[in-house]
């Protein structure tokens, strides 16, 4: 846990220097976050091209694969559907398009914001980015209790980028394919369900 702490410490600092205005302006008109996720998967690239399991996985799970993402689906609405139950804050629709985000924070907030309203939006951009966070700081745990294939799913749709170092680091480079793959079906089906949902 001590790797997901310092990248927690990291994020509270950006926060921080980004609530004070600590930085130049330069800096902050162009995306370098963008830059240095490229470069991340990069080197994960590497990481997975270089450990010849990883093709033997695809092969041996063939059609296995696409379950992954599916039961992230299911169980993020099994979950927010029991959470929109037990309080009567938000509906079971505002519910499930705020889960539908799947961890994908600025998509899903954006997509949410335009069709149901800013506020519905913020929600929804805090509870992705804390399943993000979730992720990152309890994957060693996930992984010890529940089984390689809990990070993934906890990470959603960011289990193919940045949650996918940490999801490698614990449960092996042979599983970033499956995380890779979960990560960009999600990513491909957040705007299609959230547009539904709502």
């Amino acid at each position: 846990m001590k790797g997901s702490l310092i990248i927690l410490g990291f994020f509270v600092l950006g926060l921080l220097i980004g609530i004070y205005n600590l930085l130049p302006d330069y800096l902050l008109q162009n995306d370098y976050s963008l830059y240095a996720l490229y470069l991340l998967m990069f080197l994960v690239g590497i990481g997975v091209g270089s450990n010849k399991k990883s093709i033997e996985l695809i092969k041996s799970v063939n059609f296995k694969i696409v379950l992954v993402p599916l039961s992230v689906i299911t169980g993020t609405f099994i979950g927010v559907s029991i959470f929109a139950l037990i309080q009567d804050k938000l509906s079971i629709i505002d519910s499930l398009a705020i889960g539908a985000g799947f961890g994908y924070y600025s998509l899903s907030s954006v997509l949410i914001s335009e069709l149901s309203g800013e506020t519905l939006g913020v929600i929804a951009l805090l509870s992705n980015i804390s399943r993000e966070i979730i992720t990152l700081l309890f994957t060693p745990l996930f992984a010890r209790y529940f089984g390689k294939l809990a990070p993934i799913s906890s990470g959603g749709a960011t289990s193919m980028d940045t949650t996918l170092p940490v999801i490698t680091k614990y449960i092996g480079s042979d599983y970033a394919i499956i995380s890779v793959f979960s990560g960009i079906v999600l990513t491909i089906l957040i705007p299609i369900i959230i547009t539904i949902i709502l």
